[in-house]
């Protein structure tokens, strides 16, 4: 045989005996290729299992990231931009508020993508008899463990890095930004033919052009309250001038002044050349929050709000590690039952879920629970949930006799 070991005399020899009934040691050759044996049927299977249930998996939480992505895009907007419009945060700063919100709120965005992706590939496996078949064919409900938590693990790799770094970092960012905003002088605020309120709400301004450096104006209207009085100040002309101390001020050029209220005995008006308007800066204090301090320096000063904000990040990764092993047994679908009611369950355990997490904050910020009891305690109880709902389904018990109740009703 040609690329082999093979003896012509060896295989002419077994090949003589054998159509005369001898019997001979088969040669080398035979033995050898005797001895190879195919990999068993079970682990193609498997592996063709595997490989179909992550990739559907990709695909589908893609789709359902990219939706939630949208959700949240189209929330922080509205929210965001509302707030510029009411003079809280810089109009040009909306974007990248946005981007930053999105930031901190990725790991609860990445959880809900884990768990509702899981869900909807099972459910519809079952509810197509996709399942049934692969059932049938020795795969166990234990079995879709390795898959699903090789498709989990660098989702919840993600969650843990969002949630102990992303989170604190968007929010330390978003409000320096606000700082700033809020620390912008008087002349900041002015925009040509517009009226803008002074930060400390006691000035207002109106100037019809302005240059582009914001040094010099034209027409100018300017009212304030003082002891109150109220004071109008017009003028066709004016620029800003620093004084040696650091001190800003708008000196307007021929215009007007006017004291007090029209008809009034002690109104008054003047005239001059020159007025000197100082302009007044909103001093900002820069106050550190749990939400926007990373985690060694929460650990660093470990009071109840500080490891209250610990245990709701290190709640997150262990939230989606319960419901990525919950969404299994819970994917489970009669064909000729509602095709809602998983969804549904799916919605309610995840807010259920996310309000205890939260409420489980509160009592450690408020001293009601220990930091480990709140920290592992409610994990725990999710764990044993989960764990008990596996064992009902791999006996094929039912989780809800919807009959019994049929029954019930009836009697």
């Amino acid at each position: 045989m040609p690329g082999s070991n093979v003896c012509p005399h060896d295989f002419v020899q077994f090949a003589r005996l054998s159509s005369h009934g001898g019997q001979m040691r088969p040669p080398r050759w035979a033995r050898i290729s005797s001895n190879r044996q195919s990999p068993p049927a079970s682990s193609y299977q498997s592996m063709i299992f595997q490989r179909s249930l992550q990739r559907e998996l990709a695909y589908t939480a893609g789709a359902v990231f990219m939706v939630l992505l949208t959700i949240m895009l189209t929330t922080m907007m509205i929210r965001i931009v509302g707030f510029a419009a009411s003079g809280q945060v810089d109009p040009r700063d909306v974007v990248v508020l946005i981007g930053l919100t999105v930031i901190g709120y990725l790991a609860v965005m990445l959880i809900v993508t884990l768990f509702v992706s899981i869900l909807f590939v099972l459910t519809r496996w079952y509810r197509d008899s996709e399942m049934v078949v692969w059932l049938a064919s020795g795969v166990s409900q234990t079995a879709l463990i390795r898959p699903v938590a090789v498709f989990s693990t660098p989702i919840i790799i993600l969650i843990i890095f969002f949630a102990f770094i992303g989170w604190p970092w968007s929010n330390q960012q978003s409000k320096l930004i606000k700082a700033r905003f809020q620390q912008r002088d008087e002349v900041s605020l002015l925009a040509p033919g517009q009226f803008r309120e002074s930060p400390t709400s006691h000035r207002v301004f109106f100037i019809e052009k302005m240059s582009p450096d914001q040094g010099h104006v034209q027409n100018v209207f300017v009212t304030s309250t003082e002891g109150g009085k109220v004071n109008v100040v017009v003028s066709k002309n004016g620029h800003t001038e620093t004084h040696a101390n650091g001190d800003r001020f708008v000196v307007l050029e021929n215009g007007r002044r006017y004291d007090g209220i029209p008809g009034q005995p002690n109104f008054r008006i003047m005239e001059f050349e020159r007025y000197g308007v100082k302009i007044q800066s909103q001093q900002f204090v820069n106050t550190p929050s749990t939400t926007g301090m990373y985690t060694n320096e929460l650990l660093a000063d470990p009071s109840r709000t500080n490891l209250a904000e610990i245990a709701w990040r290190a709640g997150l990764p262990l939230i989606a590690l319960n419901l990525m092993l919950l969404a299994i047994p819970l994917s489970y679908q009669n064909p000729r039952r509602s095709r809602t009611i998983n969804l549904v369950m799916a919605v309610l355990i995840y807010l259920t879920y996310s309000n205890l997490l939260n409420v489980v904050q509160s009592w450690i910020e408020q001293g009601r629970v220990s930091f480990v009891v709140g920290l592992l305690g409610l994990h725990i109880l999710v764990s044993v949930l989960v764990a008990f709902i596996f064992w009902m389904r791999i006996r094929n018990r039912p989780l809800f006799r919807l009959s019994s109740l049929t029954r019930s009703k009836g009697a």
